[in-house]
């Protein structure tokens, strides 16, 4: 329906409030300088998520004004995949306007100094198998906590040192965590045996960490796409973004559950 056959149908009767008002969350779209940017708004609210920034491809001044825009609408902003050269002056630029900046390697989270995240009680456990692949780690717990979910994270556990993957394991089975999200480049091994050795479902992120044959994240995805381990699931090379937002969605429901009562025997 049109935006003013919405209001008419309202106004008639014809349709409840709870119907308008899902219908005009469709129409809610905010534009950035005419062409430059559709923002929307109220993304969260129908989804859960919310709308999350890609600076790649984009210049710095344009994705500084959309960055403001965003805020302005919803009192924070989330910025992944930006260039190296970029972070620094961005951060610079946030700040000068009196924004609080939590900088990941390559995201950035930018939000009011007034502003709080929500506290889901969710609990999302993140593994990164080496150095190398912090940077995705990290885009997946920006966006994780944005959700509400409480983070417990361990880097550099892969499995060419297997007594570290131990440790990793355990810290995130003593934590409670709901779920674990395991960043993982090269032939990207790491999930498949977290996931062997848990009952905590395992979300995948094969990263573009790697070289020669099956380079740019090709082997780890394969890898991961084809485990004979079952309880894990695989998104895209490098999406830490897409994977903390799954895995929040998925923590936050589950720590909502009521628990089964125990009867004595």
């Amino acid at each position: 329906m049109e935006l003013k056959e919405i209001l008419e149908k309202l106004a008639k009767g014809e349709i409840s409030v709870r119907v308008a008002e899902q219908e005009l969350r469709l129409f809610s779209i905010e534009y950035v300088e005419k062409n430059l940017a559709k923002i929307d708004p109220l993304r969260e609210l129908r989804s859960g998520i919310p709308e999350v920034i890609l600076a790649q491809g984009k210049e710095l001044k344009d994705l500084y004004k959309i960055t403001l825009a965003t805020v302005s609408k919803k009192r924070f902003a989330v910025i992944s995949k930006i260039k190296p050269e970029y972070m620094e002056k961005l951060r610079k630029k946030f700040e000068k306007e009196n924004l609080k900046v939590e900088m990941g390697i390559n995201t950035i989270l930018v939000s009011y100094k007034s502003h709080k995240f929500p506290k889901k009680n969710g609990k999302v456990g993140i593994l990164c198998a080496g150095t190398s692949d912090i940077k995705i780690a990290e885009e997946a717990k920006i966006m994780a906590q944005v959700m509400g979910s409480e983070t417990v994270i361990e880097y550099d556990v892969g499995i060419a040192g297997i007594h570290r993957t131990l440790k990793g394991i355990t810290k995130m089975i003593n934590s409670q965590v709901h779920i674990i999200i395991v960043v993982a480049g090269m032939e990207g091994a790491l999930g498949s045996f977290v996931s062997s050795v848990t009952d905590i479902p395992v979300i995948g992120v094969p990263t573009s960490i790697g070289y020669g044959f099956g380079s740019n994240g090709v082997a780890a995805l394969a890898s991961m796409l084809q485990t004979c381990s079952m309880g894990m699931t695989v998104v895209n090379i490098d999406n830490g973004i897409g994977a903390g937002a799954f895995a929040a969605m998925v923590a936050n429901k589950m720590s909502t559950e009521p628990k089964p009562k125990m009867k004595a025997i």
